[in-house]
């Protein structure tokens, strides 16, 4: 997988020191505010993230880049653009 750290045109989500449901769920509220396809980096110290995120994308359809731990165990980053499936806009599937 491509490295994706130095991503410009990713904004990015510090999640780091929530524990879960938190990060999946503040990262979708996150999403719904973007324009479609827009990019946003999540950084996240829960390590349950590693699974919800990615469900999180596929449940919604948004594209998962990457996944990587963050240096030092300090906990995983994701990159991810968000759907243009009109599914995720309204919220059903």
């Amino acid at each position: 997988m491509a490295s994706f750290e130095a991503d410009g045109d990713a904004t990015t989500y510090d999640l780091r020191g929530l524990k879960c449901p938190l990060p999946v769920l503040k990262t979708r509220r996150r999403l719904r505010d973007l324009p479609a396809g827009a990019r946003l980096m999540v950084l996240t110290s829960d390590p349950l993230a590693v699974i919800d995120i990615p469900h999180l994308c596929r449940e919604d359809g948004h594209a998962l880049f990457g996944s990587a731990a963050l240096p030092d165990a300090a906990g995983h980053r994701f990159l991810i653009a968000k759907a243009t499936d009109a599914r995720e806009a309204d919220g059903t599937d």
